[in-house]
């Protein structure tokens, strides 16, 4: 089976939203470095922190990450 990579559009939210990273990491409860991971796609985060994001940019977490192989 082929290797899967979870890609993100965290980074195009939050720009759309005007946020700093650090505000954003604030507003769901996690570090800036936290976020700087995510968006880099060096770090996936958990399924609560996954749906915490999506409700704050109000969208949907399929909208957020997708699953690449």
């Amino acid at each position: 089976m082929a290797e899967q990579i979870v890609t993100n559009a965290v980074q195009i939210f939050r720009v759309k939203k005007n946020l700093t990273q650090e505000e954003l990491g604030r507003a769901v409860g996690v570090t800036r470095q936290t976020i700087i991971a995510i968006e880099k796609g060096n770090y996936t985060p958990s399924v609560l922190l996954a749906l915490k994001l999506a409700e704050y940019f109000g969208t949907t977490v399929e909208k957020l990450f997708t699953i690449d192989v």
